[in-house]
């Protein structure tokens, strides 16, 4: 993990299309503005983990419904 220090007003650039920049510091919360190009997702770090998770079980649903309707084909074969 690289750390940095910046100042209210200062940036940090990502490759040649990523600029993060301080906006505000008060107490121990900060506030940062980030400039990507409209195919980078950018989420808060709690917002990302529930999307993973509803993805995961979307997937079991998927799996589950699959083996559902398997059975199903199967007794009408039978």
């Amino acid at each position: 993990m690289l750390i940095l220090s910046r100042h209210k007003g200062q940036k940090i650039n990502i490759g040649d299309n990523i600029s993060i920049t301080v906006i505000d510091v008060v107490g121990d919360q900060v506030r940062i503005g980030i400039e990507a190009p409209p195919d980078i997702s950018i989420y808060r770090e709690e917002i990302y983990l529930a999307i993973q998770d509803q993805n995961k079980s979307a997937v079991n649903l998927d799996e589950d419904v699959a083996n559902i309707l398997s059975r199903i084909i199967s007794s009408k074969k039978d």
